[in-house]
């Protein structure tokens, strides 16, 4: 009765007839294997299986003892590394301030000096001019001993205070400090410090930086790519080779050869010589047939670009856009530097020149994309375009991929 009792997955209570109780059937019967293990579990080690098993444990504890001194070593390594690292960023940032602190003490020195020597100039005239009031208050001293001698004597003395009038020497006007020289370096310092803290904001972007060749297979036929992959201009004649699946047969576009499925890059794209260009990120499924919206960039949710057409700039995704500006006053971009973010669904295009940020892509709602997204869910590409040359537009648009290796 046990037996069938244990084959019908019934359990037994310990000291109770099993007669007289009520069975506690498990909902399923345990499996084979199930039952190995409990049989296995259940057995005792006997006295021949201890120096076995005390074996096992004394060489798990060497190689648990022998990785904790690994682990230990790494540790150790890891901190003389920090320290070597920091001593070599501070050495650098050391290097910077010295430089600085040099050039302000040239510019302070050449401000004293400019100071220095007009004073002195003015001291040398301010002592001709004391001169000449002490021999006019000697005459004038003189003049009134003399107010009650004769008046041949009166007409003497006033010829002779007539000859001691001092003319005003026109070079007291000219000196001065070089103010329109001061102003100018005011200018330099201010761009120098401008420019500083762009460079300081776009340090921490190319620690990110990413190599982003073009993938020939995907480029239109016009497109020409050079030997390395960076650099590419429209043709007026189709490159040879077969029409590939992921070549874009209407559209001016080409695409990066490498992947983006984690982690932070960032990259430029060089568009000085381009008149009409688009740049950003696609998924590898937008279309690539066709001219309707979903081949072009920003026009579809698959992709997001950033765009320069008729002398505006523009930001687009899922065929909305918003209108930018790009440096007022300063003319069009020269660069333009693109930051994705892979896992928080984040990208950026930043002008490259200032680091001035012209619009984010980001899970936080905006007036134009809505939320656009939350994060991305394919891998994506680098995304190139150019728009159709106009009329009469002699010289070939040409981009570049910027080189941003240290």
């Amino acid at each position: 009765m046990t037996e069938m009792a244990q084959r019908d997955g019934a359990v037994q209570i310990p000291g109770v007839d099993p007669l007289c109780s009520t069975q506690v059937v498990q909902p399923y019967p345990r499996s084979p294997k199930t039952l190995r293990k409990l049989d296995n579990a259940s057995v005792k080690c006997t006295q021949e299986q201890l120096p076995c098993s005390l074996e096992e444990l004394e060489n798990e504890s060497k190689r648990t003892e022998a990785h904790m001194a690994s682990l230990k070593k790494r540790q150790a390594n890891l901190t003389v590394c920090a320290e070597e690292i920091e001593q070599r960023v501070r050495e650098r940032f050391e290097n910077m301030r010295l430089t600085l602190e040099k050039d302000e003490r040239a510019v302070l020195g050449m401000l004293e000096q400019d100071h220095r020597e007009n004073s002195s100039k003015l001291t040398r005239h301010l002592q001709d001019c004391t001169q000449h009031l002490r021999l006019v208050r000697k005459h004038i001293s003189n003049t009134k001993k003399l107010q009650e001698s004769s008046a041949e004597s009166q007409q003497l003395v006033f010829a002779e205070e007539l000859r001691c009038n001092k003319k005003l020497d026109p070079a007291e006007e000219s000196i001065r400090l070089n103010e329109e020289k001061f102003q100018k370096l005011m200018k330099v310092l201010g761009k120098i410090s401008k420019e500083l803290q762009a460079q300081l904001q776009r340090k921490s972007l190319l620690l990110d930086s990413a190599e982003v060749v073009i993938d020939r297979s995907t480029c239109h036929r016009q497109i020409k790519v050079t030997s390395q992959g960076r650099s590419m201009h429209i043709s007026a004649e189709d490159c040879s080779g077969p029409n590939l699946a992921q070549q874009f047969d209407q559209v001016y576009c080409a695409l990066g050869s490498v992947s983006i499925t984690a982690g932070q890059h960032y990259w430029e794209a060089d568009v000085r010589c381009c008149s009409a260009w688009a740049v950003g990120v696609a998924y590898g499924s937008l279309n690539r047939k066709g001219q309707d919206k979903s081949t072009k960039l920003g026009r579809n949710r698959l992709s997001w670009s950033l765009e320069f057409q008729d002398g505006q700039l523009s930001a687009w995704h899922n065929d909305r856009h918003v209108m930018l500006s790009s440096r007022a006053g300063h003319g069009v971009l020269d660069r333009v530097g693109i930051f994705v973010n892979y896992p928080k669904g984040r990208m950026t295009f930043y002008d490259a020149k200032t680091m001035k940020v012209l619009q984010e892509f980001s899970a936080a709602s905006t007036a134009v994309f809505e939320r656009a997204h939350h994060q991305f869910t394919e891998p994506l590409f680098p995304a190139f375009r150019f728009f159709k040359p106009r009329d009469g537009h002699s010289v070939p648009d040409h981009m570049e991929i910027c080189d941003l290796s240290m």
